[in-house]
């Protein structure tokens, strides 16, 4: 169990012109993600250090949007303005929160222009669309670690590193949602807890990079 990736979602100029801005202030480089056709959206990426990312995301006029809980989130932050989303843990097996839940994992995909596929099984949107201090969960299909997103610009690993994250909301809360202590996916990030002035959620994320710490 650790944490995977933060989401950002699109502000009103769009996907590439908000990857821009995050890219410009943390001195990192970003690629193009691609269409995820079960959710109706679509991402860039910036790799960072420590097998982690940002995905900056962004939902299309798609019916997928619509029907998909991923879609759903993406649309109710952006039309709020864009900003951070929510953040995701990886974990080795999602059945016992499939247990928990009630329900079962969703299959999502994304195909690169050589034809490969990015696979992966993700739950927990739905309570994130519910309380967005939560994160959500994935496992990344067997034989994918070359295509995890942190990857994704082929010799050039990322260096910026996820430093530190504001989260409106309680660390018993996030507990109870994960089943295991939320230090567990946050073993190398910071995590300041604030109490909520209105939708929690997180606030801002710090990264260290080149000219020092930055926060978004």
């Amino acid at each position: 169990m650790r944490l995977d990736h933060v989401s950002y979602a699109c502000e009103p100029d769009g996907l590439l012109a908000t990857t821009e801005r995050i890219a410009a202030a943390l001195g990192a480089d970003y690629v193009k993600g691609g269409v995820h056709p079960r959710f109706g959206t679509r991402n860039m990426i910036l790799p960072l250090a420590n097998n982690q990312y940002v995905e900056v995301v962004e939902v299309l006029n798609h019916p997928a949007s619509d029907k998909a809980p991923f879609g759903q989130a993406v649309r109710q932050r952006s039309e709020c303005g864009g900003g951070w989303m929510g953040w995701c843990v990886a974990v080795d097996d999602l059945s016992p929160f499939e247990e928990r839940l009630g329900r079962a994992s969703v299959p999502g995909n994304r195909k690169f222009p050589d034809g490969q596929e990015l696979t992966w099984r993700q739950i927990g949107i739905n309570g994130l669309i519910a309380d967005p201090q939560v994160p959500y969960l994935l496992r990344w299909d067997d034989g994918t670690d070359e295509l995890h997103p942190s990857n994704a610009i082929p010799g050039m690993p990322g260096s910026v590193k996820l430093k530190s994250l504001t989260i409106a909301g309680s660390a018993a809360r996030v507990t109870d949602w994960l089943g295991h202590p939320v230090e567990k996916p946050l073993e190398n990030v910071d995590v300041t807890w604030i109490a909520p002035a209105g939708t929690p959620g997180i606030m801002s994320v710090t990264f260290d990079t080149a000219n020092g710490p930055v926060e978004i």
